[in-house]
């Protein structure tokens, strides 16, 4: 039986962020804390939204480090306990987002986390008594505001996923205007995880037409706009398209993910420093030309459909296209330019296949299979 939810209040426009007091009243939140990273205090992006709540005596954590980890979700534990917190406001990209996810089920559920990870058996402990959460980006990329998942490196150091309808935000502020200021190689890396988010999960053999519907037309518009909204950061056309096909690939990836991910969650957790948007942008390729010998993604002409929306003559397109916009927009070559050596595959795999991504890839991979895609996604 194909289980389809859609998905949670959204407040999209430019400016959006100015309500956010009232939104916390609506739901009930006296006092929030405000879960961010230094990176988006010292840019300022955190002050529109700690203006927005003048009169609420909130709180704020910002050591939330580039990849989530339990210890971090921890310490934000600590603040929400000393400020007698009651609700919880992110204000980041996914890794804030997801912090705050995993100090929705700490805060009110017992047990260290890993006890709730979803390849633990832990998705149906999670329930309705999780803090409540407004999610608002400041990058375009994970889509975690409207999405039911959140990834933290637990303390054994595995890169774990924990999902559960109770974990998606209460309301999701979708406000372009705070991703303006975004670094050309950020916009580019986190705009490459929403377009491999919209790619992956139409390739994925679930049923799920709306989702298909939605990640496609989100592959559309991410495909022709990441490249301007690298080059001129300040195009609000274009800053609010990718703004779009991130939030439209996480509506869509509760189908499902696969190669891409399994590999970069894996990756990821090995070494933390890596970011997680750009491993999917390198291992994308690699990943199309392995789901092009699935008998899914053959029958319903999938990567047809993908070539045309992305403005290609053919699905054989699709992997030198995507190397060719890696470049273009300044992303590694591939593995090597980022540090990896072979060592580590034997690590890479073993983690990959134990994945909650892998599974629901349209071809089920080998250990075989992901030596080759890590060997192909070596160099460009």
């Amino acid at each position: 039986m194909a289980s389809i939810f859609y998905v949670t209040q959204i407040e999209f426009e430019f400016g959006a962020v100015k309500a956010l007091a009232s939104h916390c009243e609506r739901l009930g939140i006296t006092r929030p804390l405000v879960v961010t990273d230094a990176g988006v205090r010292a840019a300022g992006v955190l002050a529109h939204a700690l203006d927005a709540l003048a009169g609420l005596p909130y709180a704020v954590f910002d050591q939330t480090p580039s990849n989530p980890t339990e210890a971090a979700v921890r310490a934000a534990h600590e603040a929400w306990t000393a400020n007698r917190c009651d609700g919880l406001v992110a204000v980041g990209g996914g890794s804030s987002i997801d912090l705050a996810k995993g100090l929705a089920i700490m805060a009110t559920h017992p047990g260290p986390l890993t006890t709730y990870a979803t390849i633990e058996g832990g998705s149906p402990k999670i329930t309705a008594a999780a803090a409540p959460l407004i999610a608002v980006p400041t990058t375009a990329g994970t889509g975690s505001e409207v999405a039911r998942g959140a990834i933290v490196i637990v303390d054994d150091g595995r890169k774990l996923g924990f999902h559960s309808w109770h974990l998606v935000p209460k309301l999701a502020v979708c406000d372009p205007e705070l991703t303006l200021g975004l670094p050309p190689l950020l916009t580019a890396a986190t705009g490459m995880d929403a377009i491999a988010h919209c790619m992956e999960t139409f390739m994925s053999a679930a049923f799920n037409p709306p989702a298909d519907g939605i990640a496609l037309d989100g592959l559309e518009r991410g495909w022709a706009h990441i490249e301007k909204a690298t080059r001129n950061g300040s195009d609000r056309d274009a800053r609010r398209q990718m703004m779009s096909a991130s939030m439209q690939g996480a509506m869509a990836f509760q189908k499902g993910l696969g190669c891409v991910h399994s590999l970069s969650h894996s990756l990821g957790g090995i070494n933390p420093r890596l970011h997680h948007g750009t491993l999917n942008a390198v291992f994308l390729p690699a990943v199309v030309r392995f789901n092009a010998g699935a008998a899914s993604v053959q029958a319903e002409r999938r990567l047809e459909r993908m070539a045309h929306a992305m403005g290609l003559a053919s699905a054989g397109d699709i992997p030198d296209a995507i190397r060719e916009r890696n470049a273009s927009l300044g992303l590694p070559a591939g593995l090597s330019a980022m540090g990896v050596e072979r060592g580590l595959f034997d690590r890479i795999i073993e983690h990959a296949l134990l994945d909650h991504c892998h599974k629901t890839n349209p071809r089920l991979a080998s250990a075989d299979d992901y030596r080759q895609m890590l060997e192909a996604s070596m160099q460009a």
